[in-house]
């Protein structure tokens, strides 16, 4: 069906979940009939299956809003913001912050966020997925070198899939006029 393609960088992003009501982040393994079977990422990768009613987030569709142009701006590039400012652990105790320190946190990684639409709560959970992806997914920040060349590569076997598929596609059209 589809080749499994290896991931790198914040491409890992894709198989990373947040499952509402569950603390920590998971990685999606694969679909199940009854819904979806996760790996905890953590110390015990505990796998379990999550329903088809839980509220699953995958983290490369999750954003942040701004105030600026764009009006988000993707998780994996506040991430990556993080990492140069932060190194690879956030020192800032999550649990005893108070709300001032954790806004001037996100204020410096992300100045223009927008400050009615993201709450403290969502700060802490940015900390705490930066700080479990760091330590138990850290090839996530690993910068894929000639990333654009791969992506010019697929394109490219993209436009030559297409190109092979619309003789097939004109000689049908020419069979059904016949």
């Amino acid at each position: 069906m589809s080749e499994k393609v290896e991931s790198t960088g914040m491409d890992l992003l894709k198989e990373v979940a947040n499952v509402s009501g569950k603390p920590g982040l998971f990685r999606i393994l694969k679909p199940s009939r009854a819904g979806v079977i996760v790996e905890s990422l953590d110390e015990k990768r505990e796998k379990t299956l999550i329903g088809p009613t839980a509220r699953v987030s995958v983290l490369k569709d999750v954003s942040i809003f701004t105030d600026g142009a764009e009006e988000s701006v993707a998780l994996s590039d506040v991430f990556l913001k993080i990492l140069e400012i932060h190194g690879e652990e956030v020192e800032l105790p999550v649990k005893t912050a108070s709300d001032k320190e954790l806004i001037e946190f996100l204020a410096e990684v992300l100045p223009d966020f927008d400050r009615s639409k993201v709450y403290v709560s969502d700060i802490k959970k940015i900390i705490t997925w930066y700080n479990l992806l760091s330590k138990h997914l850290p090839e996530a920040f690993v910068a894929s070198e000639g990333g654009e060349a791969t992506e010019a590569a697929e394109t490219e076997a993209l436009a030559e899939e297409v190109k092979e598929e619309s003789p097939k596609s004109a000689s049908k059209k020419e069979n059904s006029k016949a």
